[in-house]
């Protein structure tokens, strides 16, 4: 079973936020004291982090939900509930994140790039917080309110100073293994390599990562021979080595038919990638059947090593100083602000945005006190004058959040129910 893993589905989930206590003093001497409810803590939020340490999306191949901690309910005396756990989840550099529909959230290239993935819900008001002159003895208190959720899509293209391009079997990961302490499995058959490998290869001090990219063939870049996948993790590669084989093989391809293929292939995927620094390089002099005017290697005999590596540094040395530093890519996509009404498919009202669909979902509904409390909360921010413009009519279906309410007389009735029961 494969080890490198470089895409991958993720549910994360941000803590729930505590309960608000409904408490009042007790003590000697104070026959009617006033309320003392707690606040709930809040929930933790969930960070998505770029850990160089990490090498593929493995560890979500199996277990793919992640939760950060809730926070813990108020108690009497104002005693405060403690605030959830963050949690940190560690991807590899170059993890870009998608939402459910293939849209682009963030590109997490570098170590310590984060982005922060699901909020935690904010903890409850416990009843001291809804003391008034109209309201001496508050009887409810807010439930926490809970996480956000949601569906993410990983997808890993890995961050490298130069690739190797080239055939099945055309020598890169011979190569790479010669040059670097990557380990990649390597035998004498076409399509060994099935998954990308990083080397740290130094030069005269200069360190540069070297990714050994599984062999292209012709068609790569409409998905044959999985070349999607494959291509990806070329985009990011500051130079590129196009290797092209100079003994007889299952291709059987002349050096230069293998270079305008996989240049080819190349362009029909990311037409940049033709403007990158790049050398042609021919590999296994050491059984040269086709004759080739260009630099040749053996990662047998080590005949050309030198010069490659050098040759190499220099252009990826050239390739820094010319690219600019990366930044983390994040996209914002802030929510509308105020009120907004919509209608369902079954003609219901829908009352659209954040305050109001939390005034509804912390309160409990059944307490006359909190009833009250959310109609007057809904007032203020404006949705009965938002209905009332939209068209609604006494006896029409109101939904907030999860819940239902009856429209009457431009208010909406207190007589509310939670969808479902």
């Amino acid at each position: 079973m494969s080890g490198f893993v470089d895409e991958a589905h993720l549910n994360v989930r941000g803590g729930d936020g505590g309960a608000g206590a409904v408490s009042f003093r007790r003590e000697a001497h104070v026959p009617k004291g006033g309320p003392d409810g707690g606040d709930g803590g809040k929930g933790g939020d969930l960070w998505l982090y770029a850990d160089r340490e990490v090498a593929s999306l493995l560890a979500f191949r199996d277990r793919p939900h992640r939760r950060a901690g809730s926070g813990t309910h108020g108690t009497g005396g104002a005693r405060h509930g403690a605030a959830g756990t963050d949690l940190r989840v560690m991807v590899p550099e170059g993890t870009i994140v998608k939402d459910a529909e293939g849209n682009v959230l963030a590109d997490l290239m570098r170590e310590g790039d984060s982005w922060l993935a699901a909020r935690g819900g904010r903890g409850g008001r416990g009843n001291a917080k809804f003391l008034s002159n109209r309201r001496r003895a508050p009887s409810f208190a807010e439930q926490g309110e809970e996480g956000e959720e949601q569906w993410l899509y990983l997808e890993l293209k890995l961050m490298a100073d130069v690739a190797l391009v080239g055939f099945p079997n055309a020598g890169k990961s011979t190569l790479i293994s010669r040059v670097s302490a990557a380990k990649p499995k390597i035998a004498d058959y076409p399509f060994t390599t099935l998954e990308p490998h990083l080397g740290v290869v130094v030069v005269d001090g200069f360190e540069m990562i070297m990714a050994d990219i599984p062999g292209l063939i012709e068609g790569a870049s409409e998905g044959k021979g999985l070349g999607h996948q494959f291509l990806r993790h070329i985009e990011r590669a500051r130079a590129l080595l196009v290797l092209v084989d100079l003994a007889p093989s299952s291709h059987d391809t002349a050096p230069d038919e293998q270079e305008r293929v996989l240049l080819s292939e190349l362009g029909l995927h990311r037409p940049e990638l033709l403007e990158r620094p790049r050398l042609v390089v021919g590999t296994k002099a050491d059984a040269a059947y086709f004759a080739f005017e260009g630099l040749r290697i053996s990662a047998v005999t080590g005949e050309g090593i030198p010069d490659l590596l050098h040759r190499t540094a220099a252009l990826v040395a050239e390739a820094r100083a010319e690219q600019p530093a990366s930044e983390t890519y994040i996209v914002h996509r802030p929510e509308p602000e105020g009120v907004q009404i919509g209608r369902a498919d079954d003609g219901a009202w829908v009352v659209l945005g954040k305050p109001a669909e939390r005034a509804v979902a912390v309160n409990d509904l059944t307490n006359p006190q909190a009833l009250e409390y959310v109609r007057h909360k809904l007032s203020r921010l404006g949705v009965d004058r938002a209905l009332a413009r939209a068209g609604v009519r006494p006896g029409d279906m109101v939904r907030v959040g999860g819940f239902e309410f009856t429209y009457a007389d431009q208010e909406i009735e207190v007589q509310g129910r939670r969808r479902g029961r």
